[in-house]
């Protein structure tokens, strides 16, 4: 049996006929830059996620950047991140010429250890920037608490997180300001790159569209030195539609973790836990052990596709060599780096697909 880790076409195939007059009513309407596809999504999302704005902008990247633009972080800031992330929340750190400040994970969710951010703060704090990553949402009540104490900022990266929700809310509107990715693979993606922003903050939602188009809110009149960051009304118009069914298949991805969980307990495979206040939208179903290559390999010789997310920390990436972290200096982030795999999971994958991972891990000596 075959078992692609995603299957991204099966989504376009389900939608086929919705997307498809979709897209062509963007190309006819002859406007390919803003425009009504482009608002109408902005709308649908933000209500989605309860938040009063959305703001569409080029990548996930991007939306990072700029709301950190935005909040007003600038060289000499620290802004606190998860030691275990995807780089891209670093990434966004440093092109504001902050510097990031790693704060390890709780070991049994994975996301930032609310307990050990206080002692990495400092004066030059200016935004805690928790990750809900693999789709389980952070515990953002203490963060807030602590934000609000400290008089900090709080951006949300929800890349992994559409539909997600922390104690019944959606996860769109808790802190300042949340980002989020619709790269193609996301729970809720375009086809190709695209991003936006979401906040119940009026003058910050205002300082994100204006950063975004060229610092400009009036054509040729630069008010701050902006970006060129836009979502495009071609994957605004599929994002509307794919929107209308993103419960239905976070669902499906419910039902396929449930059943991970439930079967591979008696297995040598250690799966994430869930804090009761968490609904995770199940981006990733990472499970961890220390002889992952092998596992990964005989589940690949049995027709599985399975990914390591993400096999060297931040920290110890070249690319931020200049930090001066050596090998050891985050414990738990390299340990999960060192021993974490993803199986197979999205709304296109059966029951039947799921039983075959879990049989073949059971099996795997």
């Amino acid at each position: 049996m075959k078992v692609p880790f995603l299957d991204v076409r099966s989504a376009y195939l389900e939608l086929k006929s919705e997307l498809d007059r979709a897209v062509a009513r963007a190309l006819d309407s002859g406007w390919y830059i803003f425009g009504e596809e482009v608002a109408r999504f902005e709308k649908s999302f933000a209500d989605y996620t309860g938040a009063r704005f959305a703001i569409g902008v080029g990548n996930g990247l991007d939306a990072l950047r700029i709301a950190l633009m935005a909040m007003g972080v600038s060289e000499g800031d620290e802004v606190i991140v998860p030691s275990n992330t995807y780089i891209a929340t670093w990434l966004a750190v440093t092109q504001c010429g902050a510097r990031p400040v790693p704060v390890e994970p709780d070991a049994d969710t994975l996301n930032i250890d609310p307990q050990r951010i206080e002692q990495a703060m400092t004066s030059k704090t200016k935004v805690i920037l928790p990750v809900h990553l693999y789709g389980q949402p952070a515990q953002m009540g203490p963060i807030l608490d602590l934000a609000r104490r400290k008089g900090v900022r709080v951006l949300e990266d929800g890349a992994q997180a559409h539909g997600a929700r922390y104690r019944g809310m959606s996860i769109g509107g808790h802190g300042d300001a949340v980002t989020w990715s619709f790269y193609p693979g996301k729970n809720l993606g375009a086809f190709g790159d695209a991003g936006g922003v979401t906040t119940n903050d009026a003058e910050l939602a205002e300082r994100i569209r204006t950063i975004a188009n060229y610092g400009s809110k009036v054509k040729y009149v630069n008010e701050v030195c902006g970006v060129n960051s836009r979502l495009d009304p071609i994957h605004a118009a599929a994002l509307a539609v794919k929107l209308q069914f993103l419960d239905d298949w976070n669902a499906r991805r419910v039902e396929i973790a449930d059943y991970y969980r439930q079967h591979l307990q008696d297995t040598n495979v250690r799966v994430p836990a869930q804090h009761p206040d968490c609904a995770s939208s199940w981006h990733l179903f990472p499970v961890f052990l220390q002889r992952r290559d092998a596992l990964q390999a005989s589940l690949k010789e049995a027709g599985i596709e399975a990914l390591i997310h993400y096999p060297i920390p931040p920290h110890l990436q070249q690319a931020y060599q200049f930090l001066g972290f050596k090998k050891g200096a985050f414990p738990i982030a390299e340990a999960l780096a060192e021993t974490e795999l993803s199986l197979p999971i999205g709304p296109h994958m059966t029951l039947e697909q799921a039983a075959y991972v879990c049989e073949t891990i059971a099996d795997f000596q």
